[in-house]
């Protein structure tokens, strides 16, 4: 599983640069939310699925929805649309388990120990390295970063409030609630901040249904497996390895290249991100 979710995952910022020139970043989302939610909501009928059996719970399974799809893939797709790069976006949104492991004392009572403090360091120093490198005239600029530290927020609280709140969600029914919540809140700013044409071209359309059906499908249910199944500042130990992944992929596909400075920056944050979430052996 953790090897087939990193190549998933890496994929999905490759795939929303593939698309966004064909849509919004917002209008894309709205469309891609309502496709999953209809195609899980079949699933869950045809089997059978328990719902929420109160509406606190229904509500804790909304929000946490919203901030792990709306809030983290809005801030991703609008970073790469204002122009930053796929590799530079997975870079901060790797920053997950860091960012999880400073808080989750406070907020779930996980012991979090020096190692984990230095890893925490070390990703921050080096995500302000790459930003520094970028912020420069010419570069994608503050709105960007801004959008992909949204995403990092989003992904990082919705990952605590899926483990606190909703741990014991079906995944099929809990996924419709969160895929159609998120849906309506797109549907709600689209309008606002976007024109709403669409190109429906070959590319988008590949595009929007490889992130459909291999992350919004694939990817997100194996996340919330990992997430059901391990503390939360280590659930995601495999999270430092998709950055140099996507960059990668990035490169041979879009021809994205970053500076010395930027990749002295992702090698710090591989490191920091290792630190916290790889387990010592034991002697």
């Amino acid at each position: 599983m953790p090897a087939i979710f990193v190549v998933l995952w890496s994929t999905g910022f490759v795939g929303a640069k593939y698309g966004l020139p064909y849509a919004e970043p917002l209008t894309f989302l709205l469309w891609r939310f309502l496709i999953v939610a209809l195609l899980l909501l079949v699933a869950t009928l045809v089997l059978h699925a328990p719902w929420p059996a109160t509406r606190a719970e229904f509500g804790h399974i909304a929000v946490a929805g919203v901030l792990v799809h709306a809030a983290y893939l809005g801030g991703v797709f609008s970073a790469i649309h204002q122009g930053v790069s796929a590799g530079e976006v997975a870079l901060i949104a790797g920053l997950q388990p860091v960012l999880t492991a400073a808080v989750a004392g406070p907020v779930l009572g996980e012991r979090v120990s020096a190692r984990q403090g230095a890893g925490f360091v070390l990703g921050f120093v080096g995500v302000m390295l790459v930003v520094s490198n970028r912020l420069a005239p010419g570069g994608a600029g503050t709105i960007g970063y801004l959008s992909a530290f949204l995403a990092l927020a989003g992904i990082t609280a919705g990952t605590l409030y899926q483990k606190r709140f909703c741990s014991h969600m079906d995944l099929r029914s809990g996924a419709v609630i969160q895929f159609s919540a998120s849906a309506v809140l797109m549907a709600v700013l689209a309008p606002l901040t976007e024109n709403m044409v669409v190109n429906w071209s070959g590319e988008f359309i590949f595009s929007l249904a490889w992130l459909v059906l291999a992350l919004s499908l694939g990817a997100i249910s194996l996340l919330y497996l990992l997430i059901r199944h391990g503390e939360a500042a280590r659930v995601t130990s495999m999270f430092y390895l998709v950055p140099p992944v996507t960059t990668l992929m990035a490169y041979a596909l879009f021809g994205e290249q970053l500076g010395v400075v930027a990749l002295v920056g992702m090698g710090l944050v591989v490191v920091g991100v290792a630190l916290v979430v790889v387990r010592p052996r034991p002697a």
